[in-house]
């Protein structure tokens, strides 16, 4: 049975519908009653859609049934998002509900706004739910001035803009986003995978070492599976320099004068490991950090990246899971 369906007998997938009359219904088993429907109708095949993110979603609109909002750039906006969101909707509005909206965290906003919303329109016609195509359409990540002044647009069919980080910050005074992703499921590696490349993470628990030259000046920062031994100064080293664009990437080999394990472990299993820095010692660290980059690291126009790299073992299981994620897509 699919990840997206669980059992016919399972009570948490029923919903009672809005009305209040009639016995509750199955949303997973009404859900994919709807996926191929929509799938013929948008010209995709009915296995292209991730079954885990429809899942997500059934819990989510049984959650809030009222209140459905699906994020669409899990895996596919076009492919995944959109049809596992339209096939709940349809569910829910067979039983009388009414999804809120749809939003979009990634990749071009105004133009997938756009080709949403034709999509929208063309559902609400083929099955006859004319409320369907004002479904509000959210979009955020990293929205400044630029980006505000492009969504607002006349014709842009954006209806939300959400604006986090710029409200509380300005240019001249840099934030450092960080979100929380999965590595790796009971012992297992794992990975997101998207169609915005810097937005892929690199699967398993990882620990990071800076490799310096003889000159003591660091060349790059490896990383490499925790299970993995060390690597050695003066011992050869092929890695894998990351390229976050999604190109074409190259080993290449190096040896290291000298490294320095990057990696503290502070909590484990919600208990502390050893005492955490001072705000002041955290400090001193940055900037001694800092001091070793080279000037052209540090300069304000056209700043030469920091390479970052993998070791083999990483960059091996990197390509295995993308592998077996084309051999099952």
């Amino acid at each position: 049975m699919g990840a997206s369906q669980p059992p016919p007998t399972a009570t948490w997938v029923m919903l009672t519908p809005a009305s209040g009359q009639g016995p509750p219904r199955n949303l997973s088993i009404l859900t994919e009653s709807w996926l191929g429907r929509v799938c013929e109708c948008l010209g995709l095949r009915a296995e292209e859609p991730h079954p885990g993110e429809r899942a997500a979603f059934v819990a989510y609109a049984l959650a809030f049934p009222q209140a459905f909002q699906g994020l669409l750039d899990s895996y596919s906006v076009m492919r995944s998002g959109l049809p596992n969101f339209l096939a709940v909707a349809l569910a829910l509005a067979e039983l009388g509900y009414r999804a809120v909206g749809v939003r979009l965290d990634s990749g071009d906003l105004l133009q997938q706004a756009q080709e949403i919303r034709s999509v929208f329109r063309n559902c609400a016609s083929h099955f006859q739910v004319p409320w369907l195509e004002a479904v509000s359409i959210a979009v955020s990540n990293n929205i400044d001035e630029k980006v505000l002044t492009r969504l607002a647009q006349k014709g842009s069919e954006v209806n939300l803009i959400g604006i986090g980080t710029s409200v509380v910050t300005c240019p001249l005074q840099p934030s450092l986003g960080c979100v929380y992703k999965l590595v790796s499921v009971r012992g297992q590696p794992c990975r997101k995978l998207t169609e915005d490349s810097e937005k892929q993470t690199l699967p398993g628990s990882k620990v990071a070492y800076r490799l310096y030259s003889p000159e003591g000046a660091p060349v790059l920062d490896l990383l490499q599976l925790e299970e993995e031994p060390p690597p050695q100064a003066g011992q050869q080293l092929r890695v894998w320099p990351l390229d976050v664009s999604g190109g074409a990437c190259r080993s290449l080999t190096l040896t290291p004068a000298s490294l320095e394990p990057l990696h503290r472990v502070y909590f484990h299993l919600g208990q502390m490991c050893e005492p955490i820095p001072s705000l002041a010692e955290s400090r001193a660290l940055a900037q001694k950090s800092l001091s070793y980059l080279s000037s052209s690291h540090k300069r304000l126009e056209n700043p030469e990246p920091y390479q970052v790299a993998l070791s083999e073992k990483l960059h091996a299981l990197q390509e295995s899971l993308a592998q077996s994620n084309q051999e099952g897509s």
